[in-house]
């Protein structure tokens, strides 16, 4: 039996089902948001896991998930994230939502080895024009949302509407990255 692998952060999830589900996978301590009602008491919590271990966000790929990752951002901007697309986190059962706990070991694994961090303002970093977004046509046009969701996949930082993709960019994407990414998005529609 290989030995799994040992996350030195400690990972900030919606749930039990979530941490059980993470545990099954890697080596790792969770901190549960008990969901979108994350109070100050578990914000200290993470921020004190921040300061000690590091964190890695790690929320589900929804409205709550997304409540949830801004929400930490805000007393933590220097956290770590990890993403899973929504086709990744699906549910085997329908009428189930979408969540940490239904995606495979591989997805799990792949989200935890591409985890991102949100750059400080302070950072020399070039943000990605508007401009070029809309040329790509992910801000507007008929397939926006496809384009933006197959971009989330490639570059992992999962899906967004367009108001939240200029945000994700900031996760330390530099225009050539975005480009080299819709290269490989516009030869798959």
């Amino acid at each position: 039996m290989t030995s799994k692998l040992k996350i030195e952060e400690i990972i900030v999830v919606e749930g039990k089902d979530d941490t059980r589900r993470i545990q099954e996978v890697v080596d790792a301590d969770t901190i549960e948001t008990i969901g979108s009602a994350i109070n100050e008491e578990i914000l200290e919590q993470i921020e004190h896991a921040q300061e000690t271990r590091g964190v890695i966000v790690f929320t589900d790929p929804d409205f709550s998930g997304e409540k949830i990752r801004k929400t930490i951002m805000e007393v933590v901007p220097d956290a770590k994230h990890a993403f899973l697309s929504r086709r990744l986190a699906a549910p085997k059962k329908r009428g189930s939502s979408l969540g940490v706990e239904h995606a495979s070991d591989e997805a799990i694994l792949a989200a935890l080895h591409s985890v991102v961090t949100a750059i400080a303002e302070t950072d020399n970093y070039q943000e990605i024009s508007r401009q070029l977004l809309i040329n790509y046509g992910l801000i507007a046009g008929t397939h926006a949302k496809e384009r933006r969701e197959k971009l989330g996949d490639e570059l992992r930082i999962g899906y967004t509407n367009s108001k939240q993709l200029t945000k994700r960019l900031m996760f330390r994407i530099t225009e050539e990255e975005l480009i080299a990414a819709m290269k490989k998005v516009e030869e798959s529609i």
